[in-house]
């Protein structure tokens, strides 16, 4: 038996309240219904499908996905530190699986996990080791970067797996939608950071408040209209959003690098981890989705979205 519920993590949610406050109160209304309706499945194992922004995974070596087989936290955005409660045996079982599948996925006896994964499990279950979970990092945020066709092949071979086990399965995908954090490529970028990209720097609290402090100054610049980093679309979020809830996700195999950049923002490759998730539930058959929440909000520079569905 397998369910979904995919959402967005911008981490500004954390200490930054929308000017609209009925945004921030309408947006946790529908993660308190999220977590009601997850307690009250009371999955035995949660799939979380989620990127990483160079927290976990770094330049020098990049895989386009990785499952976890233990994982831990990041303290990324202040975020506390703490352990995911990894099924080893299971995630092993299904790395092996995809493998055999002709997906060449990496592994990790020790993944680490930062707020693309954190703040969803925080959000929907207030714990990272609520339940037995299996993180499943897809590269959204490092070019080269695997196809949204390869992002839904992969979430397919995922579900079929997760079909054999007879379980109460969560499938968790976190992600965008729109945004366009302020990002620049690594050739582009000072040395001090390059460094830090490719791992040979030491993440610092200094560097990170200063990561950290870069987004709140564009996420206040688009609240004045005046950043240069792209807004959240309200159109392109519907796009994606239909695709996902109407089982059309063939359609999302034509979308380009180019055309989600210049639509949905650097931020919004992390549609991937949707559409993974979205197709792990397909293999079940027919599905049933339900928006629970979406809106532009301004002040975290993102469309938020919150979906639930099951087959």
């Amino acid at each position: 038996m397998l369910r979904l519920i995919c959402t967005s993590h911008s981490p500004l949610l954390l200490n930054v309240k929308p000017t609209k406050e009925e945004q921030g109160h309408q947006f946790y209304a529908a993660i308190e219904q999220a977590q009601q309706h997850i307690k009250a499945y009371d999955p035995e194992i949660i799939v979380l499908f989620a990127p990483d922004h160079f927290n976990g995974f770094f330049h020098d070596l990049m895989p386009q996905f990785c499952v976890g087989f233990d994982a831990i936290g990041a303290e990324d955005w202040d975020i506390a530190l703490g352990e995911l409660d990894v099924p080893i045996e299971v995630a092993q079982d299904l790395a092996g699986y995809l493998l055999a599948q002709e997906f060449d996925v990496a592994t990790s006896y020790r993944m680490k996990v930062d707020h693309g994964f954190t703040i969803a499990l925080n959000l929907l279950t207030k714990r990272l080791d609520a339940y037995p979970t299996i993180p499943i990092f897809i590269n959204c945020n490092s070019v080269p970067r695997a196809s949204c066709k390869r992002a839904r092949q992969l979430g397919e071979a995922v579900g079929r797996y997760l079909r054999k086990l007879d379980k109460r399965i969560l499938i968790v995908g976190s992600g965008g939608l729109s945004h366009d954090p302020p990002n620049m490529p690594y050739e582009e970028a000072p040395p001090e950071t390059q460094k830090y990209l490719i791992g040979e720097t030491p993440w610092t609290r200094e560097f990170e408040k200063r990561r950290q402090e870069r987004v709140k100054v564009a996420a206040r610049g688009l609240v004045e209209g005046k950043t240069p980093i792209l807004p959240p679309s309200r159109e392109w979020d519907a796009r994606i959003l239909d695709v996902v809830m109407g089982r059309k996700l063939t359609d999302a195999d034509s979308f380009s690098d180019e055309w989600i950049t210049k639509n949905g923002g650097k931020g919004g490759h992390e549609i991937r981890s949707w559409i993974a998730a979205f197709a792990a539930l397909g293999t079940q058959g027919d599905y049933k989705a339900e928006l629970m929440y979406y809106d532009v909000v301004t002040d975290w520079a993102t469309g938020m979205g919150v979906v639930r569905a099951a087959a």
